[in-house]
């Protein structure tokens, strides 16, 4: 198979403030937008994309009806940083605040109005014990 996209999309009961969030909070802009379904393309690289769905939308297998739970998305950036101050300033609710992990990864973890988490990394070198579980060409430089 092979794939010309891919996006996550977040099934939601309120189309309209959880796309506004993205947009608001991680520069995303609104490709496609409608009552029940809003698509999202980051405004700094066009291959980053996500989806909103009211999960009560008949395109959806009734037997799946439900809003999005137990989701983290994970977004690689250059400053978690600045983006951490942002999230702060913002008052988004802080769920693991800024710090760097052994198996390499600076981070934080934040989430959306519908409880969807958000972690913000930038890869890191890792640690050694970690660095030898990692394919040579897959180590943060």
């Amino acid at each position: 198979m092979k794939s010309t996209s891919y996006y996550p999309v977040i099934m939601t009961a309120d189309v309209q403030s959880t796309s506004d969030f993205y947009i608001g909070h991680f520069r995303f802009q609104a490709l496609f937008k409608s009552d029940w379904y809003v698509h999202l393309q980051s405004t700094e690289d066009e291959h980053v994309t996500l989806a909103i769905l009211d999960y009560r939308h008949a395109t959806v297998p009734e037997t799946h009806r439900a809003p999005a739970s137990g989701l983290l998305l994970n977004f690689e950036v250059d400053d978690p940083d600045r983006l951490y101050a942002d999230a702060q300033a913002a008052g988004l609710p802080i769920l693991k605040p800024i710090c760097d992990e052994a198996f390499g990864q600076r981070h934080f973890i934040t989430a959306d109005p519908n409880g969807v988490m958000i972690d913000i990394i930038k890869p890191i070198p890792p640690s050694g014990e970690f660095a030898a579980l990692y394919e040579p060409t897959a180590l943060p430089k």
